[in-house]
């Protein structure tokens, strides 16, 4: 798996954030510099974290569509005699 990436849009808007979380809740100010080197330490080091975590959601919803899928199978089949 690759390291997780950001766009220069998204680094951006996620730089910004941690700027705005700074001044708003920490009141304290941290630089361009500080606050992409902190992304970057939090995608690096806890990123695969919220990435299977996403992963373990998708398998989630895709067994649920599944189990729904096969129970709607079931629920089409013809009554027959036959065995098979």
């Amino acid at each position: 798996m690759a390291d997780i990436k950001f766009s220069k849009e998204e680094t951006e808007n996620i730089v910004y954030k941690i700027k705005q979380y700074f001044q708003n809740e920490l009141q304290s100010d941290i630089g361009q510099f500080e606050a992409e080197f902190l992304l970057d330490f939090f995608a690096k080091e806890i990123g695969n974290h919220f990435y299977n975590e996403g992963v373990r959601d998708a398998q989630a919803v895709v067994s649920t569509q599944f189990d729904n899928i096969t129970q709607s199978l079931y629920e089409i089949e013809k009554i027959t005699d036959l065995k098979k």
